[in-house]
């Protein structure tokens, strides 16, 4: 955990059978597991859904990242039925239009250029990981 005890909790879509929902979810596994693992942690959308009491807590005291496969954002609308504050939102599909060249296919195994967008992705939200977590410590928002 890091020094200050915060983390930021991320709620990848659980778009399951749909390549960029793979990605989401490929995405949260490398920037929690690999990418920053000391400032985040993974909160499984299904146990939000289910109201898993540990889930629903992650969620109430940690500023969320949600990563959506698709527009209809399943992952943040559910971390805020369960009052979680959501700082930020991510879609792969937006993170994929600027990268057109890395175009995910498969669902339970990716391509390489999946790989390599969910590897994108998980760059892009760890670069905003300690920008949220000041926020949450000098009380610009709460979680």
């Amino acid at each position: 955990m890091s020094a200050d005890g915060q983390k930021v909790a991320v709620a990848p879509c659980s778009g399951i059978g749909k390549p960029f929902g793979t990605v989401a979810r490929e995405a949260a596994y490398e920037l929690c597991e690999t990418v920053c693992p000391a400032d985040t942690v993974l909160v499984a959308l299904g146990k939000l859904v289910l109201g898993d009491a540990a889930a629903r807590e992650t969620v109430s005291r940690n500023p969320v990242v949600t990563i959506d496969g698709c527009q209809r954002m399943c992952a943040a609308k559910t971390v805020k039925r369960n009052r979680g504050a959501v700082l930020h939102e991510v879609m792969v599909l937006d993170v994929f239009r600027r990268h057109r060249d890395l175009k995910p296919e498969g669902i339970a195994e990716l391509n390489k250029a999946g790989e390599e967008l969910a590897r994108v992705l998980a760059g892009e939200v760890a670069t905003i990981v300690p920008e949220l977590k000041a926020a949450v410590a000098k009380g610009a928002c709460h979680a």
